[in-house]
């Protein structure tokens, strides 16, 4: 859910730089307007102001490594938390599915954990925030997000309710595809809603267009024939690539429309808009999985037999993923959070090769490293090519200076040989 508008997006919060000291003000004015009665004390108070301004750069830059340091090192704390909930979450489902094979009740179940975001970001408030409000003026200020009136039946049924369901349908094709193929070939055909994202923000929001990115998507269509190819289309793989694929159409369509209808979310509105969608989905939807039980589609003989504990861990990794992809922006960047869930298709695929028969031959493996490939690719910056042009430029300027003083050097050491037959020739005569 990254959007752009004027409010703070959750992916864009703390993209703020921290420090916007690259230069210190003042210097060329404590440098003029010094006038002293010898060039030896006008010198040395030069000398002062531009050694204390050299050690507020330097302090400058140290802050900044800091907290660049910092975020980097959240950010691989980051990438193995994203990665570890994101694989866990999928191998734990497709564990749950041999004991009780109810996809849309899990489905149900894990959305239901989304009303605890409010609560756990009010508590992150009361201890982080000097002014502190009550749950009601925090719901009420973070209800602004959805117009003047703030959450109305009408702003709920129109602006909400959509997403809910979207959220709903991404999650139970998901599920639904674990029980047709393996954890491997479905987190890595997931990794291809970034492209979907980028065809659908270049054609309903018109972002820029970048070639790099349609090169990525190309690979994500690539890498999905081919991942159809590796099994000889048989009827399983077929429908399970085709579910995954749906699955991530939908976590697409459900970004790109919520940066369009809603804008930017700062973090509390985020909160609150998701445990809106998980406690609608709970008083709403539960229902389908009553019909589903009565009807023996998903069914089981008792309660007692649910295994709750796999039901809670799945649920519970998912929140965490959620928490994580939503609000981990806070703490590191947004691409290394990004990492981890391309992490995650290795860690499948060695869960895979040791828990089931999975044949892992050159096309599923071609297929696999294109569609990670695109991923990485997608996660390039819009202005990638200047970035590289601008290093280029600081590489060559560094070999110049040091061309330049040999050859200072050696002009210098010509003039000297001049000087002396100069002078020599001087005596001489």
């Amino acid at each position: 859910m990254k959007k752009h508008s004027a409010r703070v997006a959750p992916l864009s919060a703390c993209n703020s730089p921290v420090l916007t000291l690259t230069k210190v003000e003042g210097e060329d004015h404590i440098r003029d307007s010094v006038v002293g009665p010898t060039d030896t004390q006008a010198a040395g108070v030069v000398a002062g102001a531009e050694s204390s301004s050299s050690k507020r750069k330097l302090h400058c830059c140290i802050r900044v490594t800091t907290v660049q340091v910092s975020k980097a090192l959240w950010g691989v704390a980051m990438v193995m938390c994203v990665c570890s909930s994101w694989a866990g979450s999928t191998q734990l489902a497709k564990l749950t599915f041999k004991q009780f094979d109810a996809p849309f009740t899990l489905t149900w179940f894990a959305t239901s954990w989304n009303s605890l975001f409010f609560p756990l970001y009010y508590i992150g408030h009361l201890c982080k925030s000097p002014e502190r409000q009550t749950p009601r003026q925090r719901f009420r200020e973070c209800s602004r997000f959805f117009g003047d009136d703030g959450l109305t039946p009408k702003v709920f049924f129109t602006k909400v309710a959509p997403f809910g369901l979207l959220w709903i349908l991404t999650n139970y094709l998901y599920l639904q595809a674990l029980r047709k193929i393996n954890t491997t070939d479905a987190s890595a055909l997931f990794c291809c809603n970034k492209a979907f994202v980028f065809l659908l923000s270049w054609i309903v929001l018109r972002d820029r267009f970048m070639g790099v990115r349609i090169v990525a998507a190309i690979l994500a269509i690539a890498g999905i024939v081919m991942m159809t190819y590796a099994d000889g289309f048989h009827s399983h793989s077929v429908i399970g690539i085709t579910l995954v694929v749906a699955s991530a159409s939908m976590s697409a369509l459900y970004k790109v429309l919520f940066k369009m209808v809603l804008g930017s979310a700062k973090f509390g509105e985020a909160a609150l808009f998701l445990s809106i969608v998980g406690s609608a989905n709970f008083v709403f939807i539960s229902f389908v999985p009553l019909i589903l039980y009565f009807t023996h589609v998903e069914y089981i003989d008792s309660p007692g037999e649910i295994p709750w504990a796999c039901f809670c861990g799945v649920a519970g990794l998912m929140f965490a993923f959620n928490v994580l992809l939503n609000f981990g922006v806070a703490i590191t960047y947004p691409t290394l959070i990004s990492l981890g869930i391309v992490l995650s298709v290795p860690v499948n695929a060695m869960v895979d090769l040791y828990t089931c028969e999975i044949n892992f031959n050159t096309v599923r493996l071609i297929a696999v490293f294109i569609i990670c490939l695109g991923f990485l690719m997608l996660l390039l910056p819009e202005d990638w090519d200047q970035c590289i042009i601008q290093l280029s430029t600081k590489l060559r300027k560094r070999d110049e200076p040091a061309e330049g003083s040999a050859e200072a050097g050696a002009t210098t050491g010509l003039n000297w040989r001049g000087r002396a037959r100069t002078s020599m020739s001087t005596f001489a005569h």
